[in-house]
Parts: C-alpha cells; sequence; structure tokens
C-alpha cells in the first residue's frame, strides 16, 4: 500500500462558524424524541454472535424473498431494462409526465449521494475487503425490490385534471390495502408514510446535504482561507436559489435537470475511479482474491462473516434504499400505460448506485491505501476516499469534492419532489400548498448551512427507515397483483 498523508479536510462545518443558541435550544427539545424512535428503529438484534439493526433484517429478508418470487428477474430482466430506457415501446400519446430515462434519473439521483463516496469507505475500513462483496450482492438482490415497489407506484398512481400524476407508497398502500378490503388500514398506513417522508425529507435530503455541500465547496476553494467560511447562509441561499429554479417546474423541471446532471456527475465520478484502477491494475488481482477471501471469512475485523455482510448489506439498502419506497414516488410519473415497463427500468436503479457506483469505491480504497486503523486516527469517510483518488491522481480530491456537491445538490432535488407529494397527500394538491412547502423546503437548505441541528437529522433518519416497515408489509401482500401483471405484460411483448 502506498504511503499518504492525509490534510485536514472539514466534513462537517464547526459550530463557532454555524451560530450558536437556537440550534442547541431546538437539539435539546428533538433529541430526546429522536433517541426514542432511533432506539426502536434500529434496535439491536442478536445473530450468531454480533448484531444487526431489526430495520437492517427486515429489509434483506425482503430483497432475497422477491428476488425468488418473481425468479431473478433482477438478473432476467436488466436487457429489457436497457431497452426500455433508450426508448424502446414508448409512446408519447401514454400518460404521464416524463420518459422513462427521465424517470430512472430522477431517482438515481435521489439515491446517488454522499453515501457512494464516504459511507462506502466507512464500511470497508471497518468490515475490510469483503464487505464489498456483500455491498454487490446486496445490491442486486435489491434490484426486485425496486421493481416491486416502482411497478406497484404506477399501477396505484393518481391522474390529476391537469396531466400530472402523483404515485408512490402512500397511494399503493391507501388503494391496495382497499383492494384487499383494509381500507382504513391502507389509509392509517398512507398518512403515516407521507407524514414520515415530509420529516424526513428535511433532514437527511436537505438540510445534511446542503451542510456536506458547504463543507466540500470550503475545501474546494481553500478550507479556512475560504469567503464562505463564516457565511455558511449565503453558501446555502445560493443553494436554495439553484434548488428552486429546479423545483419549481415540478416533476418535468426536476426531469429535465437530472437527465443532464446525473449522467455527468456519474461519468465524472467512475470515470475517475476506472483511471485510477486502469493505472493501478497490477493491484486488481490480489484485490478480488483478498474481497472473496475474507467475504467469508470467519474471523473478520466486523464480527466474523455474519458481521461483515451485515455490514455491507446495511451499506447497500442505505444507499439504494430498495424497500423504503421513495423512489417509486419518482417513476410513477413516467409516461406509460404498462406498470411493469417502470418495473424493469427501476431495475437499473440499484444496479447503477450500488453495484458500479459503490463497488468502485470500494474497489479504489481497497487497492491503493486501505488501512483498517484509518477511522481510529480520526480520519473522515470522505477523506479516506479523496487520499485513496489522490495517491494515484494528485489533484483528484478537488474532483472528489465536486462530485460530491454535485451529489448533494442532486439529492436535494430529488426529494424535495418526494416530499412534495407526500405533502400533498396529506394537504391536497393545490398551488398555494405546493407553494407552501417549495418555499419551506428551500429555506431549509439555508438553515442546514447555518445551523447544526443534529438532533433533526438524526430523526429525519429513524423516520425515513421507519416507513419500510409498513412499505414491505404492502409488498408482500401486493406481490400477487404485481406478479398477475408482469405475466400479462410478457404475453403482450
Amino acid at each position: 500500500m502506498k504511503p499518504y498523508t492525509f490534510a485536514a479536510l472539514p466534513v462537517c462545518i464547526p459550530r463557532q462558524v454555524m451560530g450558536k443558541g437556537i440550534d442547541e435550544q431546538i437539539n435539546a427539545v428533538v433529541l430526546p424524541v429522536a433517541e426514542t424512535i432511533t432506539s426502536v428503529v434500529f434496535y439491536p438484534v442478536p445473530l450468531f454472535g454480533t448484531e444487526a439493526s431489526a430495520i437492517v433484517l427486515w429489509l434483506i429478508a425482503s430483497t432475497v424473498f422477491f428476488t425468488f418470487y418473481f425468479r431473478f428477474i433482477n438478473l432476467t430482466g436488466l436487457p429489457h431494462a436497457i431497452r426500455l430506457v433508450g426508448g424502446a415501446y414508448s409512446k408519447t400519446s401514454d400518460r404521464g409526465e416524463v420518459s422513462h430515462f427521465q424517470a430512472l434519473t430522477a431517482a438515481v439521483s435521489g439515491t446517488v449521494g454522499i453515501g457512494n463516496i464516504a459511507g462506502v469507505a466507512i464500511s470497508v475500513t471497518l468490515g475490510g475487503p469483503g464487505v464489498i462483496f456483500w455491498i454487490v450482492l446486496a445490491g442486486l438482490l435489491g434490484m426486485t425490490t425496486k421493481f416491486v415497489e416502482c411497478s406497484l407506484g404506477v399501477m396505484y398512481r393518481v391522474h390529476h385534471d391537469d396531466g400530472s400524476v402523483s404515485g408512490g407508497p402512500m397511494h399503493y398502500l391507501e388503494r391496495g390495502m382497499a383492494e384487499l378490503h383494509f381500507p382504513k388500514t391502507g389509509k392509517a398506513l398512507g398518512i403515516f408514510y407521507a407524514c414520515s417522508i415530509v420529516i424526513g425529507c428535511i433532514g437527511i435530503g436537505n438540510m445534511f446535504q446542503s451542510n456536506q455541500a458547504l463543507s466540500q465547496f470550503i475545501v474546494v476553494t481553500g478550507a479556512s482561507n475560504s469567503f464562505f467560511w463564516d457565511k455558511g447562509w449565503l453558501f446555502g441561499a445560493c443553494l436554495a436559489v439553484i434548488v428552486g429554479l429546479v423545483i419549481v417546474g415540478g416533476i418535468k423541471g426536476i426531469a429535465k435537470t437530472t437527465e443532464k446532471l446525473v449522467p455527468f456527475m456519474t461519468i465524472l465520478y467512475v470515470g475517475a475511479a476506472v483511471t485510477v484502477l486502469c493505472i493501478n491494475y497490477q493491484a486488481l488481482p490480489a484485490t478480488c482474491a483478498l474481497i472473496l477471501q475474507e467475504a467469508f471469512s470467519p474471523e473478520g475485523v466486523a464480527g466474523g462473516f455474519i458481521g461483515i455482510m451485515i455490514l455491507g448489506f446495511r451499506r447497500a439498502i442505505f444507499s439504494n434504499e430498495a424497500g423504503l419506497g421513495s423512489a417509486s414516488i419518482a417513476h410513477a410519473a413516467v409516461r406509460t400505460e404498462k406498470p411493469m415497463t417502470e418495473g424493469y427500468v427501476a431495475l437499473l436503479e440499484p444496479f447503477i448506485d450500488t453495484v458500479i457506483i459503490c463497488t468502485l469505491t470500494g474497489l479504489v480504497i481497497v487497492t491503493t491505501i486501505y488501512d483498517p486503523g484509518m477511522l481510529d486516527k480520526g480520519v473522515a469517510g470522505i477523506e479516506i476516499t479523496s487520499a485513496a483518488f489522490a495517491s494515484i491522481l494528485p489533484g483528484s480530491p478537488v474532483l472528489i469534492s465536486v462530485a460530491a456537491i454535485l451529489f448533494a445538490i442532486s439529492t436535494m432535488i430529488a426529494w424535495s419532489y418526494y416530499g412534495l407529494k407526500a405533502w400533498t397527500y396529506l394537504v391536497g394538491d393545490s398551488t398555494p400548498m405546493q407553494t407552501i412547502f417549495k418555499i419551506g423546503y428551500c429555506s431549509f437548505i439555508v438553515i442546514g448551512c447555518s445551523v447544526q441541528l443534529d438532533a433533526i437529522i438524526n430523526l429525519s433518519e429513524a423516520l425515513i427507515f421507519i416507513i419500510a416497515f409498513p412499505n414491505i408489509v404492502g409488498l408482500y401482500l401486493l406481490a400477487p397483483r404485481v406478479k398477475k401483471e408482469l405475466a400479462h405484460y410478457r404475453k403482450t411483448l
């Protein structure tokens, strides 16, 4: 491994820059609630000498079940998915608002984020190279869950008089459960899901992303010498304007942006990673052997074989959000009269996010500067990835920071739409209600760059993952309907 000296790169803006007082008061009020919900959602379950969060086990079980139930459509359906994204079988006369490609890029923009850069680095450092194997496997299995939830998103979407559509778990939980003769339960689950998304999008999809974008911008512009070092609110205002200009046009405006932004930022990051691996190709054979060896090692660094597996699955699930149902909100806007088409397209989302981007991040780290003790030295996740790239490509930390900023912006854009659709599900689809949400959402971007509301972010994360419980229940109950629709679709082809 090549020696590398880590630069002092800030990952979160210091509190003296963010401001004091109001954030501490808000944290004090929200913290007890956040801790209570977090303890329930991420309740540790003993498992063969290690521990795993109940929510992670719940999501893992669903990915395995759906993969077998739909006979490995995550693999057999990929060629058809690619044809659909390329425009095959598409009709401009079909109801909906965006093309298959635009729906895919809008959803991918919500999953490809800071976690692909920093989260993978932390997982690989904690669990060793074997984690990469389980990240890939979890990504492949998660593709089937995406297929189910995005198919349902289109099957049960609501068409409005102005031609717009609304879809997602809140709709297929309400309408699907009503078909199963549980209308009150379905409505209650839909409301719970929508409320969780509205609050969750403010923290994880908004404030955390803007805070991370600011920290990376400061890195690019010279750390403490940066003009924005003590003007986080100004940077946040600039981000709010950018995001506001995009989301004011609804899903069509978002899709027009993401269809350009997502390919660019993906090619930028993937291109840099592939370049590093090509230059350092001699390390690849030994790295691949090490990954397979440690993936099944009985004495791994993270609780043995089971511990490494859980760590890999957790990283993949947190990255691609398979089982949370959020992406189906974006996929539901597609122009199609056949719901299965978007189910197939959704297969590509975890494949791009997890199987490709997360895997490349892990490979770059392991083939360059991998050291299990990096986190103990106080090195943050994104610093590890930046250092790995810089060990082969001098100056690449700037590129990584730019990619991180783009990932953060794209996530804020996508989650604004998720939050908006959940908000209108609760209060109505009128223009004033939409405007209220958009203004409030952009305001929290500024707040995210101005104060550190850690308790709200922790609460948001817990609420985002707690929705997996009702969502997966809905997927299990409605899976036979998806299977029936799939059989009909295949006959029509």
